[in-house]
């Protein structure tokens, strides 16, 4: 499965979040698209609407566990997707910002 590190990641680059409600709310990074893993064939379309026509799908969620499953359907629906290993737990151990909606300092459930 195509995999990338949280350093591999540069800014502006599109973040697909699978995590739960409560997890995003909690804390995420800034402009990531959410789409919890549990709604995601229902919310397919929010994807393709939002994604980079000709771009990667970095996806991400708590550890690396539900991204690698999404990241696999999308690679199956012909998709440039990739997974980022070790998800949010690592993006925040490396010091990548973590914000609520409100755009105040979270943290990774």
């Amino acid at each position: 499965m195509p995999t990338v590190e949280v350093t591999d990641l540069k800014d502006g680059d599109f973040l697909l979040d699978v995590r739960e409600d409560d997890e995003w709310q909690a804390g995420h990074a800034e402009g990531a698209l959410h789409i919890p893993m549990s709604d995601f064939v229902a919310r397919y379309g929010e994807l393709t609407e939002a994604a980079p026509q000709d771009g990667r799908v970095h996806v991400i969620c708590r550890s690396g566990g539900r991204s690698a499953q999404v990241t696999m359907y999308l690679v199956q629906q012909g998709i440039d997707a990739v997974n980022v290993d070790g998800g949010m737990q690592i993006w925040q151990a490396a010091g990548r910002p973590v914000l609520t909606d409100e755009g105040r300092p979270g943290q990774v459930l």
